[in-house]
């Protein structure tokens, strides 16, 4: 049965936060808020957790991969960013958007798209997603919390429990989240790519 952390939205608990970080580290698979839905998370590069969020999620080897970054120093280090996407990127986050842009030698092989070698990256604007990245200080390999068969992201750390909690290391519950994913855009080339229309407002980057 996983543990259950009810963290304060606004002003995270450090000793709360820094017992998830403990989590994380040791090869947890956590249940986090962001500023759309619950989000599943490990430490970069667990080769068995991703593994089980893979097998939560039914994904396969094709699927995007998300390393959520506390700023933009932190993309520059994991994607490819040239001037032109580092003003997109700058203009829009941190915000409700994940990018698709290709990957640097810094990524682990098993985050990678196995053609494009793409990574998803994202600046999520949520106070306990920035705490827990202050702290790990690094990224967070990240997918959302969207159950097999359906749509739409959860957004209740209850619901999670009740359908999840045998299955996860930590549960964090910092209130409901919006029900909308993110927007996914894909920047790999310009104009931008719009993959998936969420709560990110997509009109900046209509062609």
């Amino acid at each position: 049965m996983s543990q259950f952390f009810q963290i304060h939205p606004d002003n995270p608990q450090k000793r709360l936060i820094d017992q998830a970080i403990q989590i994380i580290r040791s090869g947890g698979v956590v249940a986090y808020p962001t500023d759309s839905g619950y989000a599943l998370g490990c430490h970069l590069g667990d080769k068995k957790a991703i593994e089980k969020i893979k097998w939560l999620r039914s994904l396969d080897d094709k699927h995007n991969f998300t390393l959520v970054c506390s700023d933009l120093s932190e993309i520059g280090t994991y994607a490819k960013v040239d001037n032109a996407v580092f003003r997109l990127l700058k203009a829009h986050t941190p915000g409700a958007y994940t990018f698709i842009l290709d990957a640097t030698t810094e990524v682990p092989r098993l985050l990678l798209h196995p053609k494009r070698r793409s990574i998803g990256v994202r600046v999520p604007d949520h106070q306990i997603t920035r705490a827990l990245l202050s702290a790990l200080g690094e990224p967070l390999m990240s997918v959302t919390l969207i159950p097999v068969g359906e749509e739409l992201p959860m957004t209740d750390a209850e619901a999670i429990r009740e359908r999840f909690g045998n299955h996860l290391d930590l549960i964090i519950d910092g209130g409901a989240c919006h029900l909308e994913a993110t927007s996914v855009i894909d920047l790999r080339d310009l104009p931008p790519t719009i993959l998936r229309e969420g709560r990110g407002d997509v009109r900046p980057f209509q062609a």
